[in-house]
């Protein structure tokens, strides 16, 4: 209620002063041109002169908006740019009003004395309101403000320093650098010591612990280093025992995305445990690129990420198929925002109608598909058998044939490390997908050349329903984090470079290869735990508890990335492998295929999974796992074998 008075207020003080700044610049005008001793003559010119300035200058003053007392403890370089140049335009108005009120016995070199000493009193004047401002603010916050340590003496930690400085809400105070670099030891940057380098960190913190203020909580702002540099110097923040916390990089600030004051929402990069893999796409451009691409599953993580990297080829048509409606129209909206030119087909469907599946195919004359859409909940499929038979495999075997009967050019299935050797109908179903996409042509049909590949890879940072995201909505409401076993592994894979990896592969291989990215090593889910928490600024266990739950339906202890038989061939690309494994003939699904949905249709649990055993002989549900480090070191099961027998193209003539 009190703003407007408040304003008013500043407003008329700024005025006063400014009158009196340009009343004085004269008169010190005036006795520089006459060496101290005004003749009286001169001195009715002064008069004179003086009203005319006031009235002029203080006018131009006010339209330049240079009069903004309470913003003149955040001047910069730009802010003196503009003030001498209201103090120029000034000057040129000022002397035009007194030669021709006065005369010209009104001398010029007052004139131009008059704008250098006035420019020099308004900006000695702001200078002094921010320098009280600052020495104010730093003798009454010593005693209340937490001091503060960056880590990072580059731009980004320069602008924390300068925002901290400018802001006395945010309760901190900056009290020296580190930076890694030699040649900033020992030097000051915005008055503030660089004070060593991050093995430094213990030492200064304990240094501090008898000065005010000592050093509470250590900043991390390096947004150009790598997810390792990064991990190194947080480990060295932690090590001295008080809070460590990373700050967003410059791109996100101007995005608007993220502000000084906040940690930085947690990178999967830092989370990743290694660089994210980068793939050569050019021949994925000439592979899109004026083509109609047909995407399931198109609202979900992967499929609207797909979907987004497909659209910056230019293909001819993009058809995105989900049967989540309220997602789709998300993802159309999204997707126009962001592409106006590209030719956009929402489809609401369902993968288990097949004739829905050829009425989409033959109508935007699809050229590729991507057959993203898929139930992944691993312990949700476990009490939900019958639908995840329905969705995964009758839905992939639809989708199959509609590709074969049109004749489209690339099939790919995506794919998951759970179909390896299989312990929950999830992985069971996964598998079955693979096998019914990789069967093997083994007649040629002139006419019939559809190339079917597979993409296999672990789980995916951050997407819908996967553990980054679930820990993190536990971390803000106070915890527990809840994970199931101690020693549960898993890989993990960014949603870019999973989408990367799937385009990559449908230029590669002949037909049904199942690719599969080389994604490092298996990380431990309770040291990512451990990692969210303390990158959001709490001790694990005792901010906020970490509780294991016990390991669910169908869950392994860890993940592999290869299946029995299977041999390693390498590709052109050294982080993408193909496993070739054992291989079904299509004549074989055709009738295996119709004793499932016969099953399906009996409602004979028991029964169907036997079926799917017959098809996948290595699913063990609940069985004991081998140790996890023979998972890392790539051991695979013994050797099963199962017969593959020509007829691919009789099985789909059959099917159809």
């Amino acid at each position: 209620m009190f703003r407007g008075p408040m304003r008013l207020t500043w407003s008329l003080l700024a005025g006063i002063a400014h009158l009196y700044v340009i009343g004085l610049a004269l008169w010190i005008s005036f006795l520089l041109r006459f060496d101290f001793a005004i003749p009286p003559a001169e001195l009715a010119l002064f008069r004179r002169g003086l009203l005319i300035a006031l009235a002029t200058k203080i006018l131009l003053f006010y339209a330049m908006r240079v009069h903004l007392e309470r913003w003149w403890r955040y001047l910069g370089f730009e802010d003196m740019i503009r003030l001498f140049g209201a103090n120029a335009a000034a000057s040129v108005v000022f002397t035009v009003a007194v030669y021709t009120l006065v005369g010209r016995e009104f001398s010029r070199s007052i004139c131009c004395l008059d704008l250098l000493i006035c420019f020099s009193l308004t900006a000695g004047a702001r200078f002094a309101v921010r320098l009280l401002s600052e020495t104010r603010q730093a003798w009454f916050s010593r005693q209340t403000e937490k001091g503060v340590l960056v880590y990072g003496a580059g731009e980004a930690g320069l602008t924390l320093a300068r925002e901290i400085r400018a802001n006395s809400k945010l309760g901190y105070q900056v009290v020296g650098f580190l930076d890694d670099d030699p040649r900033k030891q020992g030097s000051k940057l915005m008055g503030l010591p660089v004070l060593g380098i991050g093995n430094d960190a213990a030492r200064i913190v304990e240094a501090f612990r008898t000065r005010r203020p000592a050093i509470d909580e250590i900043v991390v702002t390096m947004p150009s280093a790598t997810g390792r540099q990064i991990r190194a110097a947080f480990a060295l923040g932690c090590a001295t025992g008080v809070r460590c916390r990373i700050v967003p990089g410059l791109g996100e600030l101007i995005s608007g995305k993220l502000s000084v004051g906040k940690m930085r929402e947690i990178s999967v990069t830092d989370l990743l445990g290694r660089e994210p893999v980068k793939l050569d796409l050019d021949c994925v451009r000439r592979a899109v690129t004026g083509r109609a691409v047909l995407v399931t599953g198109a609202a979900g993580s992967i499929g609207s990420e797909l979907c987004a990297q497909l659209a910056e080829f230019e293909p001819r048509r993009l058809v995105a198929l989900d049967q989540a409606e309220s997602e789709v129209f998300r993802l159309e909206a999204d997707l126009r925002a962001k592409f106006p030119a590209l030719d956009l087909v929402p489809e609401i469907a369902d993968i288990r109608d097949p004739r829905r599946m050829d009425e989409i195919i033959e109508q935007h004359a699809v050229n590729s598909i991507f057959h993203a859409a898929a139930y992944k909940h691993v312990p949700l499929m476990e009490q939900q058998i019958f639908e995840a038979i329905r969705n995964n495999v009758i839905g992939t075997w639809n989708l199959v044939q509609a590709a074969w009967r049109a004749n489209v050019s690339n099939f790919l299935l995506i794919s998951s490390d759970k179909a390896v050797n299989p312990t929950s109908i999830m992985g069971l179903t996964k598998r079955v997908a693979e096998l019914i996409v990789s069967a093997r042509r083994f007649t040629v049909v002139p006419g019939k050349n559809t190339k079917f590949v597979c993409v296999r890879f672990g789980n995916v940072l951050v997407s819908n329903g996967s553990v980054v995201p679930t820990f993190k909505k536990q971390i803000a409401a106070g915890g527990p984090v809840t994970v199931t076993h101690p020693e549960v592994r898993r890989y993990f894979m960014t949603v870019k470079e999973a989408v990367q990896l799937v385009l990559q592969a449908s230029t590669m291989g002949s037909g049904s290869e199942i690719f599969v990215l080389d994604m490092g090593k298996l990380v431990r889910i309770a040291d990512l735990a451990r990692n969210m928490i303390t990158l959001a600024g709490f001790v694990p266990d005792e901010d906020i508890e970490i509780r294991f739950v016990g390991l669910r339906p169908g869950e392994k202890l860890y993940e592999e990335l290869s299946i029995d038989g299977e041999n390693i061939v390498p590709t052109n690309h050294k982080k993408i492998h193909i496993f070739q494994g054992r291989q079904v003939a299509a004549r074989e699904l055709v009738p295996w295929m119709a004793e499932l949905q016969h099953l399906v249709w009996r409602r004979d649990p028991q029964a169907l999974i036997e079926h799917l055993k017959t098809l996948v002989p290595e699913y063990q549900p609940n069985v004991q796992q081998p140790q996890v480090e023979a998972a890392e070191q790539g051991r695979v099961a013994p050797k099963t074998a199962m017969t593959a027998s020509p007829g691919f193209t009789e099985a789909f003539k059959t099917a159809g």
